[in-house]
């Protein structure tokens, strides 16, 4: 075979974010694009002097992630890539099986072809996904050097052949990840004890939202937990996701969470695009993300993996400090990291934790190093199944024993972004220490820096952090995540210790709050009338 070089110009926006480089899908169709980004990443980690003999390739099936792979194969094979898993015959597969992956066949590396919750399609959006030999996304010393690197590279390499010859060639193996990932779950939960709840009459349902976990799903809660078929909603992967937008909250979720709400089922639970976050719902109840670890870390000792304890667990800072005040009482370690799994994966890595969570609807444990939904519903129901409790009897136990913690998340998706970037700017630098908002008095505010107790690697500026002097805490950041204009998170706890107002709904327990958070932000004046396009 012979190897092409080819002439090539930079692009300035391939930056990555928190998950990887996210662009609409027609970005990526760009002349180049996605050979520019993988030549990148691959001459970084090259440079560095890392092997990158074995490379694992996967995908949550979106568009065109199919139709890019002899393009990625062509150019893994030309810069020296000896063994090329490819996982799932049409590129389908969650993240957490491809992480198991990249870890059972100890690869040096891999590229997840997902954009994660974002939706998907011709008219929606792409991404890949820069994976190391642990399993877990490329830290940020490795992404802003692939960023540099393509700020300036001239050419890349492939190989002079047919995309059907580059499918077929004896570097690449095509592997079915599901049996894999089944017989990793199934050591670490009890199956018996759930197939024993299903069989007693508890009912489920499990929406796979049209994309990657979808026959995963049919794997492990039909064939092998006997739950019934027609409980897995939406198993289909589709390349668009059915047009849906596949992230598992109560806006964009909304068919499974308004049938939870009225009672369908006993529990029930969604997953996203890609399969790393999920939604947990009781009978006529929502369990909070920050609620989630919580609950999880309470009861970690049930779950046949983490019998023998927990040497820690850590939580994104934007999370809630639920699970602090549960694992304070175990005499558990906490850490706080920024938003994104990588920060995650040196804490475990070092072994100084072994179960995590953060804000957007994600948990995981140390078995690989991305977060897992399917892993947080079994999680769950490992649980109700030795508790014999009810979803919400589970949550409101923990809020009984530590008092609530009353919290909402807020989403300004696809907004201007120059004026998000000047409110970003302006809460950097803002004095407001001891300021009156109307009833609230500003105690503090700061830069979230990040320094990586592992490995002394130091992130700037993650977040704005303000506490009010009656414990009210809010978060402020821009997301990596979106595609168009600039996307603002906003974040909202306040502890409760009144069992009075314990069943209040956090909108109305945190609505004054929100209006404070709007004036010190200025988020109505320089917006305009607007609203979240989620709220969780």
């Amino acid at each position: 075979m012979d190897i092409l070089k080819i002439d090539t110009k930079p692009f300035d926006n391939q930056k990555p974010g928190t998950g990887g480089l996210r662009k609409q899908t027609k970005i990526f169709m760009q002349k180049n694009f996605l050979e520019n980004f993988i030549q990148s990443s691959i001459s970084v980690r090259k440079n560095n002097g890392d092997k990158i003999d074995t490379w694992v390739i996967g995908g949550d099936g979106r568009y065109p992630g199919i139709q890019f792979l002899p393009k990625i194969i062509k150019l893994l094979v030309a810069n020296g890539v000896k063994k090329i898993f490819v996982v799932g015959k049409e590129l389908v597969a969650p993240t957490p099986a491809i992480s198991n992956i990249i870890r059972k066949y100890n690869a040096d590396g891999g590229f997840i072809l997902s954009a994660s919750h974002n939706p998907g399609g011709e008219n929606g959006d792409f991404g890949i996904k820069v994976e190391m030999s642990n399993g877990g996304g490329a830290p940020e010393s490795i992404t802003n050097a692939i960023f540099e690197e393509t700020k300036k590279i001239q050419t890349y390499l492939s190989l002079d052949i047919s995309d059907e010859e580059a499918l077929s060639l004896d570097e690449v193996e095509f592997l079915d990840p599901i049996k894999d990932y089944a017989d990793l779950m199934e050591s670490m939960f009890d199956f018996p004890a759930i197939r024993d709840w299903f069989r007693s009459g508890h009912t489920f349902r499990f929406d796979a939202m049209n994309a990657s976990t979808g026959p995963t799903a049919i794997e492990i809660f039909v064939n092998r937990l006997e739950a019934k078929y027609d409980w897995i909603l939406n198993a289909k992967p589709m390349p668009d996701f059915g047009g849906v937008h596949p992230e598992p909250n109560p806006t964009y979720a909304s068919e499974i969470y308004d049938a939870m709400m009225e009672g369908v089922a006993d529990f029930g639970c969604a997953c996203d695009g890609d399969g790393d976050r999920n939604m947990i719902l009781g009978k006529g109840f929502y369990v909070i993300p920050s609620d989630c670890l919580a609950v999880m870390t309470k009861y970690h000792k049930l779950i046949p993996y983490y019998k023998d304890g927990l040497l820690g667990v850590a939580r994104s800072i934007p999370t809630s400090s639920a699970v602090d005040k549960v694992a304070d009482k175990m005499g558990i370690n906490v850490y706080n990291t920024p938003t994104g799994w990588k920060f995650f994966a040196t804490l475990l890595d070092a072994k100084k934790i072994n179960l995590c969570g953060e804000e957007s609807f994600g948990q995981g444990g140390d078995y690989i190093r991305e977060k897992d939904g399917i892993f947080a519903i079994l999680f769950w129901l490992n649980i109700l199944a030795k508790t014999g409790k009810s979803v919400a009897e589970i949550v409101k136990e923990i809020w009984s024993e530590n008092g609530r913690i009353f919290y909402s998340q807020y989403s300004y998706e696809g907004v201007d972004k120059e004026k998000a970037e000047a409110i970003w700017e302006k809460m950097k630098t803002i004095s407001i220490d001891g300021k009156m908002y109307g009833k609230f008095e500003i105690a503090s505010k700061e830069v979230f820096d990040y320094k990586d107790p592992v490995t002394s690697e130091v992130s700037k500026a993650q977040g704005v952090q303000i506490f009010t002097t009656d414990g009210i805490r809010i978060f402020f950041r821009l997301s990596g995540t979106g595609t168009v204009g600039a996307t603002m998170r906003l974040y909202i706890e306040k502890y409760e210790d009144n069992p009075e107002k314990f069943n209040l709904s956090a909108k109305d327990y945190l609505k004054d709050v929100y209006v404070l958070v709007d004036e010190i932000l200025g988020i109505s004046e320089t917006f305009g009338p607007i609203e979240p396009s989620a709220v969780n």
